[in-house]
């Protein structure tokens, strides 16, 4: 399997999965300026979306979309504790939390990137993203995780974004569970292979 990734975007969460599972990947970096791959390639032609992550598979096709990639590297894995079986209520819980990261939080960051966001819309957005992590605060004062005790597909996705946090130098202090989350995601050997990787940080 080869995962189409730019380096500490949304596709991170993938990745932190794979190596969680222990699943071999192949990596092809994306320019995403010039939707290019590092061989030379049209990205296009991989993803008409344009974005990332994409995950070919050894038949040649192609899914998209990180929370759907990760449960797909989940259940490569059957049992493990990064997703729960297929149609147990805890899965549903699972997707559950996938669709609020992707839609309440990873999206509230994308107009935080572009430099022409206008100053209105950044405060608008960067206090409603802080409502969204109010959520998550209270979840993680009570738990060492999104769903419990386990580290799941859905605490790679938050920790993932999260840390675009610190590229906008965007205040966090009032959710200490939340980093100290992010601290204690930082640390797993699976998280560090990603992100070493990646480029993110040294080995």
């Amino acid at each position: 399997m080869k995962l189409y990734y730019s380096p500490g975007a949304c596709s991170l969460a993938p990745h932190i999965v794979a190596e969680e599972l222990g699943l071999p990947l192949q990596l092809e970096k994306v320019a995403l300026a010039t939707k290019t791959t590092e061989a030379g390639a049209d990205y296009f032609a991989v993803n008409p979306k344009g974005s990332v992550p994409a995950l070919q598979l050894d038949n040649g096709d192609v899914l998209t979309e990180g929370p759907a990639i990760s449960q797909y590297l989940a259940d490569q894995k059957p049992g493990s504790t990064i997703a729960p079986a297929n149609g147990t209520m805890a899965r549903s819980r699972l997707q559950e939390m996938l669709n609020y990261i992707s839609t309440e939080i990873h999206k509230t960051y994308s107009p935080l990137f572009r430099p022409d966001t206008v100053a209105e819309t950044r405060t608008e957005r960067e206090a409603y993203l802080r409502r969204r992590y109010g959520l998550i605060e209270k979840i993680l004062s009570g738990q060492p995780f999104l769903l419990g005790n386990d580290f799941t597909a859905a605490d790679a996705y938050l920790f993932t974004v999260t840390n675009w946090a610190r590229i906008l130098k965007l205040d966090l202090s009032e959710f200490p569970s939340l980093l100290a989350f992010q601290k204690r995601v930082a640390e797993r050997p699976a998280v560090k292979a990603a992100m070493t990787a990646e480029g993110l940080i040294k080995a």
